[in-house]
């Protein structure tokens, strides 16, 4: 039997999944348009190569600890300390690199979303001047909302039908991960959070490290 309605170009609106990769990644590559285009000296480059790598590194120890993440301590680390960009290109090349040992693959573009936008918004924390508890509730709260950008993937692109209920259920299904995600950070951050800040802080007066925030507000 034929089709009511002829195959249109606009059909590619229908596949949700195909749609959110295209839009993180676009956001994707607005970030490190802007790190590009950033007058930054070689140093400081490496500096930010350096601290993605080593995020990098931290991961696939853990991997096979499910949703144990000590990269994102790190992250959160960097954003708070150079600010939003170098918070989310920490972030995203953690992903993209570390995917190189552990599999690449579409959810690799929400890993680097979601890594990135935890080190952007841990830039923002310097305005409330948080003590070892702020800094331990972060933690807490981005281990739970890396595990929400990642079911919002898996239920965009694999679920059917796209309701409230399914969209409920894919969350609930992931809490434990999400909790051993948010408890790692809760710790790594409480333990070594302050003292990873103290390091790189030093190394960003070294560099005489401007952090600007104006065009992410």
């Amino acid at each position: 039997m034929a089709p009511v309605f002829k195959p249109s170009p606009l059909d590619i609106l229908s596949n949700w999944g195909l749609v959110s990769a295209i839009l993180v990644g676009l956001a994707i590559i607005a970030f490190f348009a802007e790190f590009e285009g950033k007058r930054v000296s070689s140093k400081e480059i490496a500096l930010v190569g350096m601290l993605g790598t080593v995020s990098a590194v931290l991961r696939i120890p853990f991997a096979a600890m499910p949703s144990v993440q000590p990269c994102t301590a790190l992250i959160i680390c960097s954003g708070y300390v150079f600010g939003p960009l170098v918070g989310f290109m920490v972030g995203a090349i953690t992903a993209l690199v570390s995917n190189f040992f552990l599999g690449q693959g579409p959810w690799t573009l929400y890993q680097m979303f979601a890594w990135g936008m935890a080190g952007v918004t841990a830039a923002y924390l310097r305005r409330f001047n948080l003590d070892r508890r702020g800094l331990i509730a972060f933690g807490i709260f981005w281990g739970y909302a890396f595990g929400a950008i990642m079911n919002m993937w898996f239920w965009a692109s694999f679920i059917y039908p796209l309701t409230l209920k399914t969209f409920i259920v894919a969350q609930l299904n992931s809490v434990w991960f999400d909790t051993a995600h948010a408890v790692g950070n809760a710790i790594l951050l409480g333990v070594l959070g302050n003292k990873t800040i103290a390091i790189l802080e030093r190394f960003r007066k070294r560099f005489q490290w401007q952090i600007t925030t104006q065009c992410f507000i």
